[in-house]
């Protein structure tokens, strides 16, 4: 078995190798040359029943078609769509990157811009997550081509100035330090007219050279120590290295070349400096295609260096700043969780109120789509609801039976409490909004509520969620001194009150949420789960099919069975009936 893999793995790895030799040709519009070398290439897949590889060559053969004569246009597009249903099939991301770039060419060339430019999209958004062949350069430029108003060119070449502008555009406009550094690498090669280019960052803290780019080969991160290889002894001295023949100079270590299968020829190795002249990486550009790297090269690399440090010192400060911002975002977090775990230790009878208000209130979100953003500060808001209960005397807040006018009227004031103690955190302009959503959720729609009595759309969108998420776990919830309220008059109360409590819209959207996700919600209070069948049959209703199921005399028995199942669930009786059984 382990040799029949090995086997089929060498016959892949000579199909890949095909594939690059072919789109080497293509590049060079050699057409029948690249389609010979494609065909080659599917031989191999074939004999190892490869769909990925299969997709991959029937998407190259379409375009080489069509390349050579736009008069195959039919037949092109033909055979390019068979390798999108077969990149469908193997479900593989490099196979359908292909297919997209094969679509975004084709499309190009017939100047249907806007559908080339959805294909090379779709064809980036892959390739940033998945770039076997290293394509994602190649794809960024054929974007700015469409976006600059330029004409699909084969090959992808360009004046060293045009060049230099180019990346100069490009560069300032990227702040992913990954992407930045591919598309760094692929334009540095168009410009050098080299086979290959590496940009190497140094990393000061751990002092090792790292990059995410080697064209031509997998992409992968690659490290290793500061004083190692050329990049390593250009970046610890600061001088230029201009090799005419790697494997007569004695400063070339061809190991590496072993190791890939590739053959170094000439070699141009600069550091990269910021404007304080210290060091901050090294290019790596490898075989010119004509020649030599000459004296200009030199020069142009040293430009586009000048051009790319600013660029790449941005990109890591901003790397640094999400960083940051991830760390000041968990501390804010656990600050919040905290408070919120004060109100559950201060109230045993509600425990756990607040964070079923949060996932209810989730449920509403996403069911309206709303932003992330927006989510973010409603379930920040849905947390700290009921912080103001601080400030309620315990007499109060702990009592078990029904409250005295007076009592009411001062856990009532638990709301003002809690827009008091928010109002005191420093938080963002964005933020802010938590405060405002936060002490609105005991707001009526018809101004009735308190604690400002806002009427209608002046209560902030997320107070009207919070308000159905926490009437609605409320009067879900058992207490010690009194039990669940029958779903069925929860349902109603919702329904009664739409339009004078609640936001009808929220209500309506509430009660079409499948009940599944509801009931997982009802389970944290017991910390029981939801088996695997009845979450699929329950998945498929909503708590309004339940009221109408529920008051519907002939209710067929399927029906009685899901109002059943869901009761069972809602009643957070399920050990009992698990011993029963």
């Amino acid at each position: 078995m382990e040799q029949t893999e090995n086997v089929s793995g060498d016959i892949y790895e000579k199909g890949k190798e095909l594939i690059i030799h072919g789109l080497s040709h293509i590049e060079n519009q050699e057409y029948d040359i690249a389609g010979k070398t494609i065909h080659e290439a599917q031989e191999f897949f074939r004999q190892i029943n490869s769909t990925k590889g299969l997709s991959i060559c029937l998407s190259l053969t379409g375009m080489i078609e069509y390349l050579r004569d736009k008069k195959n246009y039919d037949r092109a597009l033909a055979l390019v769509h068979d390798g999108t249903s077969m990149a469908e099939i193997c479900k593989d991301r490099t196979a359908k990157l292909f297919n997209e770039i094969s679509l975004g060419n084709i499309n190009f060339c017939e100047k249907n811009n806007d559908i080339a430019l959805l294909h090379y999209e779709n064809a980036k958004n892959i390739g940033i997550k998945n770039d076997e062949y290293n394509l994602v350069g190649y794809i960024l430029t054929r974007i700015k081509q469409i976006k600059s108003g330029l004409e699909f060119t084969l090959p992808i070449k360009s004046d060293p100035l045009v060049s230099l502008v180019k990346i100069g555009r490009s560069i300032n406009a990227l702040t992913d330090i990954n992407v930045l550094l591919k598309v760094i690498a692929e334009e540095t090669k168009v410009a050098m007219q080299a086979d290959r280019c590496s940009v190497f960052m140094l990393d000061k803290n751990k002092n090792e050279l790292w990059s995410m780019v080697a064209l031509g080969m997998d992409s992968q991160e690659i490290r290793f120590p500061a004083d190692k290889g050329l990049a390593g002894y250009v970046v610890r001295t600061g001088e230029s290295i201009n090799i005419e023949d790697a494997y007569n100079d004695e400063r070339f270590n061809p190991e590496v070349d072993k190791e890939t299968g590739y053959k170094t020829k000439t070699m141009l190795c600069m550091p990269i400096k910021n404007n304080n002249q210290e060091i901050i990486g090294a290019f790596q550009v490898l075989n010119k295609i004509d020649g030599v790297f000459t004296k200009s090269d030199e020069d142009l690399l040293a430009a586009i260096g000048g051009s790319a440090s600013i660029a790449l010192e941005n990109a890591q400060l901003f790397e640094q700043q999400k960083e940051l911002y991830k760390e000041q975002k968990l501390l804010f977090e656990s600050f919040i969780n905290t408070l919120a775990a004060s109100i559950d230790a201060r109230d045993k009878i509600t425990a756990g109120h607040s964070n079923r208000v949060k996932l209810y209130s989730m449920l509403i979100v996403n069911a309206l789509n709303l932003d992330d953003k927006m989510k973010e500060i409603i379930e920040k808001a849905a947390t700290l609801h009921d912080i103001g209960k601080i400030g309620i005397r315990d007499s109060v807040l702990q009592k078990e039976g029904k409250l005295t006018p007076e009592e009411y009227k001062h856990i009532q004031e638990h709301v003002q409490i809690t827009h008091n103690i928010l109002d005191k955190i420093c938080m963002t302009e964005d933020f802010k909004q938590i405060t405002e959503i936060a002490c609105s959720h005991h707001e009526k729609y018809d101004g009735s509520g308190y604690y400002r009595h806002l009427k209608g759309e002046e209560i902030p969108y997320g107070g009207r969620i919070l308000a159905v998420s926490d009437v609605f776990d409320a009067i879900t919830s058992r207490r010690h001194y009194r039990d669940k309220m029958p779903i069925v008059n929860v349902i109603n109360i919702l329904l009664k009150d739409s339009g004078t409590h609640f936001d009808k819209n929220i209500v309506d959207v509430f009660l079409k949420i499948p009940v599944d996700k509801i009931v997982r919600v009802f389970l944290t209070e017991n910390h029981h789960s939801l088996k695997p069948e009845d979450c699929e049959q329950l998945s498929r209703y909503n708590l309004l099919d339940i009221y109408n199921f529920s008051n519907n005399e002939n209710a067929t028995e399927e029906q009685k069975g899901l109002v059943n199942l869901f009761n069972y669930y809602y009643s957070g009786n399920i050990e009992d009936k698990n011993e029963g059984a």
